[in-house]
Formats: C-alpha cells, sequence, structure tokens
C-alpha cells in the first residue's frame, strides 16, 4: 500500500529510476534518491525531474543513514538488491520493490509479458506489432526501452500491455502477475550478478509465480532447460518450437498454429517466407508471438497483416551490406553464448565471426560445437579476447584485433565469396563501447569504409 505522506528511497536512476520518483511522487510519498553516481554525471533532465519531483539527492554512494527514515526502498533493476546497504534495511522489515511490485494489481487491462535469455525485444516489438494490426491501442515497455510505470503515469487508453521483462526486474517483482507470461529459452547470461545458472533460471521463472487458472503461460518448447522444470503457474501451458507438439510449430520458414491439439480444430499457417522473419531464429520469434496474441484473440488475418509489415529492431541479425559476394551481419545484441549459437544455428560453415567484448560470467566452452558445425575462421576484440581463444583456438583458427575497423579488415580478409561475416559477440560492449547499439554502428560504418575502397 502506497499512502500520502510515507517515505520512500529510490536507488539508482535512469529511466527507471526517473519513472519511479514521478509516480511516488505523483502519489505522495516524500522521494529521496541514492545514486552511484557523481552528480556531476547526472544528466539535465535527470536533476531537472529530481528538483521539479522536491527530491533529496545523494550521489557517489549509498549511506545507510540516507535510508534511516525509509518507509519503503524502490530499486533500479541495475542496482544489485545484495547491497550491503540494503541487507540492513530488510534487517529492519522495509519493503524493498521493483518497479513490478509498485505496478502490481494496478494496470487494468491485460499484461503480455515476455522474458527469457534471447529474443525477448524482438517477440515483446512483434506482439505490440501484431496487436496493433489488430486495432488495439497498445503500451510496449518495460526493458525495450520504456519503464511501466510511464504506463501508470500516462495510460493513454492503452488496451493492452506488453512488457519485456529482464531477470533484473523480475527479481524483485512481488506480486506482479502477466496474464500472458512467455519464457523464450535459456543461456548463461548475467551470471556476473546471479552467481549461477540457478539463481538466473529461478528469477526468469518468477514470471509464473502469481498465475491463476485464468492465466496463460507459453514456453519454447526446444529449449531443454525450460522444459526440464514445470511452471509454477496454475494457468494454461502452451508451447511454441520445432517439435511436432507444440501448439505454434515452426515447419521451414512457416508456423503452425493449432493451440488444441487434441482436437481436431483447423490448423492455421502463416508463411513466413517473404517477411523479415524469415530466419531459424525469428521462425521461433514469430511463434511465440502469434501464439500469445492468438490466444488474446487476434484474427489470422490481423495477424498476417503484421507479420508482412514487422521490422525487426536494429542489431539484431540486421542485413548490413554486400562486398564482393561477401554479406555482412550485425547481430551486436547476441551477448551472450546461447545467442551466438542460436545465429550461427542459420548458416552453413562459411561464417567469419567477430566476437568479444566484457565478459558477463560466460562459459565460452558452450559455444564448441556450433563453432566446429559452422565457423570459418574467428576475429577477438575486447577484455574477453583471450578468455574466448583458450576456449575455441584450438578447434577454429583466430586473430585477435584492437579496434572495430580492424576486427572488420581482417574479418573481410579472411572471408571468401559466399561467406558471411557476422557480427555476434557474445559478451557486452562496456569494454570499448557505450552500449550494444553502438558497437554494431561501429561495425556497420567500418563495413561500409570497406566499400567506400578506404582500406
Amino acid at each position: 500500500m502506497l499512502t500520502a505522506g510515507m517515505k520512500g528511497v529510490v536507488v539508482g536512476l535512469g529511466r527507471s529510476g526517473l519513472a519511479a520518483v514521478r509516480y511516488l511522487h505523483r502519489r505522495g510519498i516524500r522521494v529521496k534518491v541514492s545514486e552511484s553516481r557523481d552528480r556531476e554525471l547526472l544528466s539535465r533532465k535527470e536533476l531537472t525531474t529530481l528538483e521539479q519531483c522536491g527530491v533529496e539527492l545523494e550521489t557517489g554512494g549509498h549511506g545507510e543513514d540516507f535510508f534511516g527514515d525509509a518507509d519503503l526502498v524502490v530499486l533500479s533493476p541495475g542496482v544489485p538488491p545484495g547491497l550491503p546497504v540494503l541487507q540492513r534495511v530488510r534487517a529492519r522489515n522495509v519493503p524493498i520493490l521493483g518497479e513490478l511490485a509498485l505496478a502490481a494489481g494496478r494496470i487494468p487491462v491485460p499484461v503480455i509479458a515476455v522474458t527469457g535469455s534471447n529474443g525477448k525485444t524482438t517477440v515483446t516489438s512483434l506482439i505490440g506489432e501484431l496487436l496493433r494490426a489488430a486495432g488495439n491501442k497498445v503500451f510496449v515497455g518495460g526493458n525495450i526501452g520504456t519503464p511501466v510505470l510511464e504506463y501508470l503515469l500516462d495510460p493513454a487508453d492503452a488496451e493492452v500491455v506488453v512488457l519485456e521483462l529482464s531477470s533484473f526486474q523480475l527479481e524483485l517483482a512481488g506480486e506482479f502477475r502477466p496474464d500472458i507470461a512467455l519464457l523464450l529459452n535459456f543461456s548463461p547470461d548475467h551470471l556476473d550478478r546471479h552467481g549461477s545458472m540457478e539463481a538466473y533460471a529461478a528469477a526468469k521463472r518468477r514470471i509464473f509465480s502469481r498465475q491463476t487458472s485464468a492465466d496463460v503461460a507459453i514456453l519454447g518448447g526446444d529449449d531443454p532447460l525450460v522444459m526440464a522444470e514445470p511452471p509454477a503457474t496454475a494457468g494454461v501451458v502452451y508451447r511454441f518450437g520445432y517439435q511436432g507438439d507444440c501448439q505454434a510449430r515452426v515447419v521451414e520458414h512457416a508456423v503452425y498454429l493449432q493451440p488444441d491439439t487434441a482436437s481436431s480444430a483447423q490448423v492455421e499457417v502463416y508463411d513466413l517466407s517473404a517477411t523479415r522473419l524469415a530466419s531459424r531464429v525469428n521462425c521461433l520469434n514469430a511463434a511465440a508471438a502469434i501464439l500469445a496474441v492468438a490466444t488474446l484473440g487476434c484474427s489470422p488475418g490481423a495477424i498476417r497483416k503484421g507479420l508482412a509489415r514487422y521490422q525487426p529492431p536494429a542489431h539484431r541479425m540486421t542485413p548490413v551490406a554486400e562486398l564482393n559476394g561477401i554479406y555482412f551481419v550485425d547481430d551486436s545484441k547476441a551477448t551472450n553464448v546461447g545467442a551466438v549459437a542460436a545465429a550461427l544455428a542459420g548458416f552453413e560453415k562459411n561464417v567469419v565471426l567477430v566476437a568479444g567484448g566484457r565478459d558477463k560470467g560466460s562459459d565460452f566452452t558452450l559455444l564448441r560445437d556450433a563453432v566446429r558445425n559452422h565457423l570459418k575462421y574467428l576475429v577477438l576484440i575486447g577484455e574477453a579476447a583471450t578468455d574466448l581463444a583458450g576456449a575455441l583456438g584450438d578447434i577454429v583458427a583466430f586473430e585477435y584485433a584492437g579496434s572495430m575497423e580492424e576486427a572488420v579488415r581482417r574479418a573481410f580478409a579472411a572471408a571468401d565469396s559466399g561467406d558471411t561475416v557476422l557480427l555476434a559477440p557474445a559478451c557486452a560492449s562496456f569494454d570499448m563501447f557505450a552500449d550494444y547499439g553502438s558497437r554494431g554502428e561501429a561495425f556497420s560504418r567500418c563495413v561500409r569504409d570497406l566499400g567506400d575502397g578506404a582500406f
């Protein structure tokens, strides 16, 4: 319960933190903010919002005394819940909430929530597009860019809320309950935060924990880690994948939808061959999205219309150029081993891979089978280059590059006509770039320079 006059501390700013500040302020909460950055590093927007909401601000760390009078603490997703100061807050029985816990029970329209290690943004944005094609007003947000609390600040007549949810957000989800919850897949990711694959998977599975018999759970039926443990849901369970008994089954470049596989109901076929979704990875993403919106009642005609006009987000298997018969593809968003393995599975053994960056606690040996089956050559960049070489260097020829420019040049030299140069780093970008988008843009720019004869 949020009562006017309560005292709340928001830990960490950024988009989620700012939305939490504005939401709590509107509810009459006396807001304080504890931020690890120094004040001079805060943006003008952040400082203006704090001033408008009358916020008391602590910067440069998190002091225990600052939390002394708090009635509740709201954690931004990027803030680890294991901070020592938070342990002392818990000892005083002060609630520590995430943005989903604040939103729980306050969204009056159907909620579709998507999580998984890979494909979340594509599936979330595709669900939004399919719903819009069916004539719905849709709020699309969460980890995809717009915090869920922005919806509560301005519902704007949305008829459906679609959220991409990270493991960080789900850790402190409280009683948040999606009407339709999707768990796409599991691969090792963010182990530097969660500590183990088991803890990471447990955070993801919390998406189902509050569901009732009126709700729906949608699972990646091909993923052994997803299917290893039944979801903790009271809802109806559907599956998507290549398996014959999946309710949304992928066959080549088409999705066969039959929500009730036990009946003789007619199968709906969605041909993806003429869309931007005609790859192994995106066929699975499309199957998940189609199953979700069909469950909500979207017509086949609306679904086909949405599939035809959908454009995937940038830096996700994005074609960049073709030079001398060599194809360049930007998959900078492939920041874990599962995403890289999935990307490589769509090619024959004709890939020159550019990989590396900041390790997130990954086990790069999990890429060995994919490398054997699909890789021709490996160009390594960033802090994790030597770790990747140690895990893979005995099964594929490789070399190091000191910059993206050098990496593109070396990859181009190693490729032949008919090959693909793929940027799929298996790592975060923060050692060399501001984010994965900046990394992908640098790759594309260097490829364009090749085409201009710069080398």
